[in-house]
């Protein structure tokens, strides 16, 4: 008898652990994405505004103002450092961490 009722409740707990480690995994990945796609983003639109202006922008904020970038700064810190109008910049993305 007991053995009949702890089937049940073994399964539920089986199936239960698999969709909160498939959550876990979506949310994961969700993360990298959105990280990924702001990289992207930025990229475009620094080559955008050399193929557009003849230069490349100044500071990520001529970026934001000009090219419809939006950087959430509560996730990402962005580093965007222009040597010269005619040098690619070194950009970096990183997304911040949450406690």
């Amino acid at each position: 008898m007991l053995r009949s009722a702890l089937v049940p409740i073994l399964f539920t707990a089986a199936v239960i652990g698999m969709i909160a480690f498939g959550l876990k995994q979506t949310g994961e990945s969700s993360k990298a994405e959105g990280l990924r796609v702001l990289e992207e983003s930025i990229l475009r639109a620094t080559v955008k505004c050399y193929a557009v202006e003849g230069r490349y922008p100044d500071t990520i904020g001529y970026i934001e103002r000009n090219y419809g970038i939006r950087i959430d700064r509560t996730r990402y810190a962005v580093h965007y450092e222009n040597f010269a109008s005619n040098l690619f910049p070194e950009i970096t993305v990183i997304e911040l961490v949450k406690d």
